[in-house]
């Protein structure tokens, strides 16, 4: 457990698009409140005026909770602060930290700018720091994945290294409490999908797996369990889960399910193809009349 007095925490933005600041912004305000009232939130570029980030690194005292937003490179010229790249700013910042998190996916996994841009040396946090940085952490770098990721993630996780200072991860690096389920556990449309009852983009009705590219069924998240600002999900609204919040994000056509001769490329985790088939085609010799009619005229 920590001392009495209030842990710092600085929050560094690299490679990003601010998602996850905007997520952050958008958390319910009263515990927007309680995370501000028991850690020191001493730094982040859009929030705090107090002090710098050439400040944070000139000052000598450790940085208690290094938060990182976005993918890292080390070429300066695709983000420069002070001519330095973001890799040689994240060294600087790992060093004096005693707990790293990954906020995103971009600083998880590499995400969007690792996949898509023309730059080879974009990566996520851990790729990034070197074997004797990484060997010296108090901690294993924490990922907390989502694109964006969930405020109240981000809240848990820093009051389980206050109160605790350790938490268990999964293979992946990510919080095993926030992780160990699926998208799918949660959702609203669960009896759709058993049915195998389909539905379109943006109704309220019907599975958005076989048609729709929902990947819910093999996504590790709490999405629709702890929901956003404690109301909804993208499923919930009639958007399809993406799967953001594992390492392969993103895929292409992120709204199509990939299939091979009508047949779903990719089934719910933990199950064979095999045994899918034969549910889905029992399945679909019944027909549920209320489940093909709309919830509301």
């Amino acid at each position: 457990m920590m001392s009495e007095s209030k842990p710092t925490v600085v929050w560094f933005q690299a490679i990003t698009c601010n998602g996850n600041t905007h997520s952050l912004l958008s958390a319910n305000s009263n515990r927007f409140e309680l995370f501000l009232n028991n850690f020191d939130f001493i730094y982040h570029p859009s929030l705090t005026i107090n002090k710098t980030l050439e400040d944070i690194l000139e000052n000598q005292e450790k940085i208690d909770f290094l938060l990182i937003e976005g993918s890292i490179s080390s070429n300066e010229y695709i983000f420069s602060l002070s001519n330095n790249s973001t890799k040689t700013l994240l060294e600087k910042l790992a060093l004096k930290s005693r707990y790293i998190i990954c906020v995103g996916s971009c600083a998880s996994f590499g995400g969007v700018h690792a996949k898509f841009t023309q730059h080879n040396d974009i990566f996520s946090v851990k790729k990034s720091l070197e074997k004797s940085i990484l060997d010296n952490l108090e901690h294993q770098i924490i990922n907390l994945s989502g694109c964006p990721v969930h405020p109240e993630w981000i809240f848990q996780t820093l009051f389980i290294l206050k109160n605790y200072g350790k938490i268990s991860l999964d293979e992946q690096g990510r919080p095993k409490e926030l992780y160990s389920s699926l998208t799918h556990h949660g959702c609203t449309r669960n009896e759709y999908f058993e049915w195998k009852v389909e539905g379109e983009f943006g109704q309220k009705e019907g599975c958005l797996f076989y048609n729709q590219g929902c990947r819910g069924p093999m996504t590790h998240s709490s999405c629709n369990k702890i929901l956003w600002n404690e109301i909804s999900s993208k499923t919930r609204v009639g958007m399809p889960c993406i799967g953001c919040t594992e390492a392969d994000f993103p895929r292409t056509n992120l709204l199509e399910t990939k299939k091979n001769m009508g047949i779903p490329q990719d089934v719910p985790f933990g199950i064979s193809k095999r045994a899918y088939l034969t549910i889905s085609g029992v399945a679909k010799t019944f027909k549920i009349d209320r489940l093909h009619k709309k919830l509301m005229e």
